[in-house]
Formats: structure tokens, C-alpha cells, sequence
């Protein structure tokens, strides 16, 4: 099969590949043409997930394909944008018609959650690697930055933490997976669900946000440092999910939950006077803490004692 058959097959023919909503000329040509209302800008992001660091290899491609979307379109919910479409730029060592068949559907499946379209992208032979870029739509002005923290504020995330985690053994396959509790894991692992609305919902309510995907208090630290504040985070009100306590002890549920990593739940700075009705209109907001004068991120217990703070989340070209 070659390459351009491979597009047209796979993906030029996809719903999600068809032209709307903004997408004004998709795949075929040698650019996508996008269109945006007046006032609006358009938010990029991208990203590039490579195999035997993002994801095992081999693994399911219509898991894998669902997770490196979702990956990068929840960078278009830290920035309160609304979906607008990506590309995507597919590495392959070889053209098999099975693995494309299912990598196909889980980007088909993934996109129509976040409502996104595909505009085009390049494949190309060699190890495999998934690069996708993603676009977004907001009004001029309004986008959530890292930047905007301010002493008094909430610290916030849009739910329970260290899922993905705790999923991570099960993944590799270093125990079974014998239970309902563990498939809830491996879910948030391979289907995270960007919290692209409440981004949106955000947009004029909060100070400053992200998405974590490094680990609670190494995306916290961009929070502080792009804000010039201090970050105190109290343990004890860091949720937890039930799937997460059924398979780890406490503490190693909270150090999954404090430096994880592939959460991709909202992280974000809100004015206490923007807590009640974001509670009232329904959103998953947990405070987990507060935004004080000074710099860093610190850890608090019940009683508001210190802390250690556990290593960062993973990074690229650390030892």
C-alpha cells in the first residue's frame, strides 16, 4: 500500500475529515484553510508521542489512537478553547492494514468526543511516532494563561488524581488486570476525557491554568513560577479516586496523585468569589489548596505542617 493510498483510505475518507465547522478545505491540497469569527483568536498546540516513552510497543492501536488525541486536545481545554480541529503527522515502521484499520477508528472515536476535525498531516516510514498538532477557537483576550496567579486565590483541579498512574503496572503488564477497578484505571489511561468544556467555562472566572500531565507538583511549579507566586498544596484534600484506594495504599496512591503524571485534568488559580457558582453550575471543582506571596510549590498536612516534596513528574533528558 502506498502512501497516498494509505491517506485516502484510512483517513481522508473519515467523518471526522470532513469540511465545517470552521474547517473550510481539509485534506487534499497542501495547506487546510481554517476560519474564524471576527474578534477570535486561534489557539496551536502540539504534540508528539514516540514509542517504547509514551506508550509500549506493540499495543492496541485503537487505544493508542484515542490516547494521543485526547493528550492533545486537552491542551486546548488549559486554555479555555473551543475544538476546532488537527492534524496529524503519522510514523509508521510499516503499512499494515489491520493496525491502521484500528488506529483509524480510535482517532475517529476520539475526535467526535472532543468534536474536532481532521485537516491533514503527513505519513512517513520509520519508527513509529504520533505527532499531532491541534486547533482552537476563543474570543480575543480570554484565553487561561500560567501567568495570571494571584496570592488569595483557590488552587484547583477539575477531579480525582494519579488514575493514570495507577494504571501504569497494568499497562506494561507487570500484574493482571483482574477487575473492574483496574479497567476503571486503564481507562483513564488509554481514553483520558479532556475537560474541554469546563476550560471553556472557565474563560473570565480563573487566574491561571493547565492541564496536568507531568504530575500535580511538577505542573504546579509552572503555575508559580509563570505567576511569580507560591503554591501551597495540602495532601489531605487532594482527591483520590475509589478505583485508585481499591488497588494501592494510601500513601502510594498519593504520591501517584502528587507525581504521576498523564492525569489530564485541569489545574488552575480561581478567586474565592468564583468558587460557589462554578460549584452551582455543576463543575468537578476541588480545592486542593491555596496561592500565597513568594515562589515554589509546597506541601501541607492537615495541621499545615511542611512537607517533603516528592521528585517532579517525568522529563525529557533528565537522568
Amino acid at each position: 500500500m502506498g502512501e497516498f493510498e494509505l491517506i485516502r483510505r484510512f483517513f481522508a475518507e473519515a467523518a471526522c475529515a470532513r469540511t465545517g465547522q470552521g474547517l473550510v478545505l481539509g485534506i487534499g491540497d497542501d495547506c487546510a484553510l481554517l476560519e474564524l469569527a471576527p474578534g477570535e483568536q486561534l489557539a496551536v498546540s502540539t504534540d508528539s508521542l514516540v514509542a517504547g516513552v509514551h506508550f509500549p510497543d506493540p499495543c492496541d492501536p485503537f487505544l493508542l489512537a484515542q490516547r494521543a488525541l485526547a493528550c492533545a486536545a486537552s491542551d486546548l481545554a488549559a486554555m479555555g478553547a473551543a475544538p476546532l480541529g488537527f492534524s496529524l503527522a503519522l510514523t509508521l515502521p510499516a503499512a499494515s492494514a489491520d493496525w491502521l484499520q484500528g488506529f483509524s477508528a480510535g482517532l475517529e472515536k476520539m475526535a467526535a468526543a472532543c468534536d474536532l476535525r481532521l485537516i491533514g498531516g503527513d505519513t512517513t516510514r520509520g519508527p513509529l511516532n504520533i505527532n499531532i498538532t491541534v486547533f482552537g477557537r476563543l474570543p480575543a483576550g480570554q484565553a487561561l494563561l500560567r501567568s495570571g496567579a494571584r496570592p488569595g486565590d483557590l488552587l484547583c483541579v477539575g477531579g480525582c488524581l494519579g488514575d493514570a498512574a495507577g494504571a501504569l503496572p497494568y499497562v506494561l503488564g507487570q500484574r493482571p488486570a483482574i477487575d473492574s477497578q483496574v479497567e476503571s484505571l486503564l481507562a483513564h489511561y488509554w481514553t483520558p476525557a479532556p475537560q474541554l468544556a469546563l476550560g471553556q467555562a472557565l474563560r473570565g472566572r480563573a487566574s491561571a491554568a493547565q492541564d496536568i500531565s507531568d504530575g500535580l507538583l511538577g505542573d504546579c511549579a509552572h503555575i508559580a513560577s509563570a505567576s511569580d507566586v507560591a503554591l501551597v498544596v495540602e495532601l489531605e484534600r487532594v482527591p483520590l479516586s475509589q478505583a485508585l484506594l481499591a488497588v494501592e495504599p494510601i500513601d502510594t496512591a498519593r504520591r501517584h496523585a502528587l507525581s504521576g503524571g498523564d492525569d489530564y485534568v485541569l489545574l488552575f488559580c480561581l478567586p474565592p468569589e468564583q468558587l460557589d457558582a462554578l460549584l452551582a453550575e455543576g463543575w468537578p471543582v476541588q480545592v486542593i489548596g491555596r496561592v500565597e506571596a513568594g515562589e515554589g510549590v509546597h506541601l501541607r498536612d492537615a495541621a499545615g505542617r511542611p512537607l517533603s516534596v516528592p521528585a517532579a513528574g517525568f522529563q525529557h533528558f533528565s537522568r
